[in-house]
């Protein structure tokens, strides 16, 4: 949500990006829905059983240990293959896809997928940084072109958006998501699927893939692939709505999570994949599981073989079996038996089918191997990764207005090993970090930018202190034989320290850059504390003590404990992991080219011990918005240590003038709220207006404030803007575990606006029969 000219910079940089992908794709007529719903019915009745079965196996397309051991290839020309996945070699699509087209029976094409989850060669932030951005027209653009240059190169399905709410920052898959709230997640996953897939599904659309179904961020301790338990309310009211908002944006594929969900596997839910996403949502796409999560259901307990896991995978919904192979060897035999009715096996074929023909696979199946390098090297990927990457960062803390840092300084101290490391400024599941990738990103670090934007005149000392390193290794490091380094000696640390030390003392100002790791943040990389990992800290420490003036970078994908940096370090600058273009955007947020706006997705706890921590909780006895309150804990403040929605800027903002087109209204209807912004400062920022409500009374207990609006606005210094926001029957109504049903109900509604969730802008809103 920009403001006119920085939407039309945005929208701009992506026309010229369409218009040259243009030139490059295959253009193929685009084929409706409703003729590929009767061309998918046609093809049905030519198939045989084991072909039908075969658009069902998602096959790997890489031999891996824990992927795959052998090559599609025979099971490709039986016709016994719908997708491929985890191949990314772009003449081996077109091998495959020729064995397909060529030699099959039906010459039904492969639909070929991957993690395409924020950018191809071109890297964007990671999806929670671009969250941050609370723009959602930043992600609709970055994934607009990370789905051209996906489908340039062969990829035409990709498992994104990942749209789990993460309320604990212990579990690693909150950098793919959008954050705690339903809200803002809704308002991210809309435009996800639109960047991927455009307002309908066409010859230049990647299929979005809509992730995990659903729960799968409420893992228990937040352990990945651990069971969650979630009541009913919670699920409608906050797990589900990015799904549904998703679905209702079109996206054409779901995927299953993991874990169980209330004791049932959520890959053999029923009530997930049938009841909610069919029945009442109509969902019209397909579902595929997990990685070999149906062969897994027997692994959970829920099923006594493989040939139970096809059955409950498939009656409760589940259409493609991602890897396991569990229904090419069981689902024919299945169907023969009378146990799956051959309708139930068509059913769950037919979108396949249909998104084939929308995709325009059957007219142009084949990669134009002389043109990938040309779509994947666009300079504009780049300019825009850069934009994107400076919208995304957040500003914790800028005491006595020590940012933006003056071009004149002549000496800089950067620490931390993440300063110039490469493989981490991008975050994980890039593709090259994967699988190799199709070429190279050169990614620019924070130590790379500092001497792009300060050139030659200006020292720079580099002390990188010792390397990172897990405990335990990552999936992602036992597939690439990456073993865990032992951690430094107490001699090393002393040197490191003493070297770190020297540094500072002889600069005018320290930029330090620590963090985690990308393999830290990701699937299977949660953790038990928040700490700075390694000696970072310590580093911190020592530099701060020097008394030259500290700026803390950060690199990161989840919030980490830091409370002694927040209380003695006076700027800290959240950049997560910024993507290719990321240390040049740090660079131009720290010496004032651009200035910060981002604000937080989530609630930043002082201590893992907080966790789960999150702003949209309920009022109980003692609520934390008394005077008198104090804390739940004794021994620490219950508060985060920043708010949900919280960011600085290098200008200041008034939010005035609150007031209801409507104060008083009945159920169904509408009102507008409405507010002045000022730009109160000297140089032009971007403010984002947030609205909170609170229903203080109803059928059950509401959350103390809830997100039902924001928006991102750029204002000019005294610059003055009215806003104006829709309070109506979605924003206003919600599921009650008393009636069963989405209602807004009578009563009366707190209404705020401002700039983080302790807005204090306050006035009311009466809802009638």
């Amino acid at each position: 949500m920009f403001n006119s000219l920085m939407k039309r910079l945005f929208l701009t940089c992506c026309v010229l990006t369409g218009a040259a992908a243009s030139t490059l794709l295959a253009q193929t007529a685009p084929i409706t829905q409703p003729e590929a719903h009767r061309r998918a019915e046609a093809l049905l009745k030519q198939m045989t059983i084991d072909e039908k079965v075969g658009q069902l196996n998602q096959a790997s397309g890489v031999i891996m240990p824990g992927l795959g051991n052998d090559k599609p290839d025979e099971l490709i020309v039986q016709g016994k293959v719908g997708s491929v996945l985890w191949l990314i070699d772009v003449k081996e699509i077109n091998r495959l896809q020729h064995l397909a087209v060529e030699k099959s029976r039906l010459h039904i094409p492969i639909l070929f997928a991957f993690d395409v989850i924020h950018g191809y060669r071109t890297v964007f932030p990671v999806p929670l940084a671009m969250a941050s951005s609370w723009n959602p027209d930043v992600e609709e653009a970055a994934q607009r072109l990370a789905g051209q240059d996906a489908r340039a190169a062969g990829i035409d399905w990709t498992f994104t958006p990942m749209v789990d709410i993460a309320r604990d920052a212990r579990w690693g898959r909150m950098v793919e998501g959008a954050g705690e709230d339903p809200y803002l997640g809704a308002a991210m996953a809309r435009a996800q699927v639109r960047g991927f897939q455009g307002e309908t599904l066409g010859p230049d659309s990647v299929l979005a893939c809509v992730k995990h179904f659903a729960g799968y961020g409420a893992a228990d301790g937040g352990r990945d692939y651990d069971s969650s338990y979630i009541p009913d309310v919670l699920m409608h009211n906050v797990y589900l709505v990015p799904f549904h908002a998703a679905e209702k944006a079109g996206a054409g594929s779901f995927m299953s999570a993991y874990m169980d969900l209330n004791d049932v596997p959520a890959s053999g839910n029923h009530w997930l994949l049938t009841d909610i996403l069919r029945k009442e949502w109509d969902f019209k796409g397909f579902v595929v599981s997990d990685a070999f999560a149906v062969k897994s259901l027997e692994t959970h307990g829920y099923a006594r073989d493989p040939e139970d896991a096809a059955y409950k995978a498939i009656s409760a919904g589940l259409n493609m079996d991602m890897a396991s192979e569990t229904y090419t060897r069981n689902l024919s035999k299945l169907v023969a038996g009378g146990k799956v009715s051959e309708a139930q096996l068509d059913d769950a074929v037919r979108p396949i089918l249909e998104v084939k023909y929308e995709l325009g696979l059957f007219d142009n199946p084949y990669v134009d191997e002389s043109k990938v390098d040309s779509v994947l090297s666009r300079r504009e990927g780049l300019d825009l990764e850069r934009k994107v990457a400076g919208q995304s960062m957040v500003l914790l803390k800028n005491e006595n207005h020590i940012l933006p840092l003056s071009r004149n300084v002549k000496k800089v101290a950067v620490i931390g090993a993440l300063a110039d490391s490469t493989q981490d400024i991008e975050g994980g599941w890039t593709v090259e970090r994967l699988f190799g990738g199709p070429g190279k990103s050169h990614p620019v670090t924070v130590l790379a930018g500092l001497k792009n934007k300060l050139g030659t005149d200006v020292q720079i000392t580099y002390t990188p202190g010792p390397p990172l390193s897990r405990l335990y290794p990552s999936m992602f490091d036992a597939l690439l034989g990456t073993k865990p380094l032992p951690p430094p000696t107490a001699s090393e640390v002393a040197d490191w320290l003493e070297k770190t030390k020297a540094a500072a003392a002889g600069s005018d100002v320290v930029i330090a850059v620590l963090g985690e790791l990308a393999s830290m943040s990701s699937e299977a990389a949660s953790r038990a504390t928040l700490d700075l990992p390694g000696i970072q800290e310590q580093m911190l420490e020592m530099v701060a003590g020097t008394g030259k003036p500290v700026v803390l970078v950060l690199e990161n994908g989840r919030p980490l404990d830091i409370r002694w940096a927040a209380e003695h370090v006076p700027a800290i600058l959240e950049a997560w992991y910024p993507g290719t273009e990321g240390g040049n955007a740090v660079a131009d947020i720290l010496f004032g080219s651009v200035n910060p706006g981002g604000k937080l997705p989530v609630s930043w706890p002082r201590v893992a011990g907080q966790e789960p921590l999150y702003y949209n909780h309920n009022l109980t006895h003692e609520p934390e918005d008394r005077p008198a309150f104090t804390s739940r804990y004794w021994d620490i403040s219950s508060k985060p240590l920043y708010p949900f929605g919280y960011g600085l800027s290098y200008t200041n903002f008034k939010f005035d003038h609150l007031r209801l087109s409507k104060t008083s209204m009945k159920a169904g209807e509408a009102t507008e709220v409405e507010m002045e912004i000022t730009n109160t400062g000297e140089i032009a920022g971007d403010a984002v207006a947030q609205v909170y409500i609170h229903q203080q009374a109803g059928s059950a207990s509401r959350p103390m404030r809830q997100l039902k609006g924001f928006r991102r606005v750029t204002l000019q210094p005294g610059e003055t803007r009215m806003l104006k926001f829709p309070l109506g029957t979605d924003e206003l109504s919600f599921w009650s575990p008393q009636t069963k049903v989405w209602a807004v109900e009578p009563g009366t509604f707190d209404v705020w606006v401002g700039q983080d969730s302790t807005a204090g802008l306050h006035t009311e809103l009466v809802v009638t029969e």
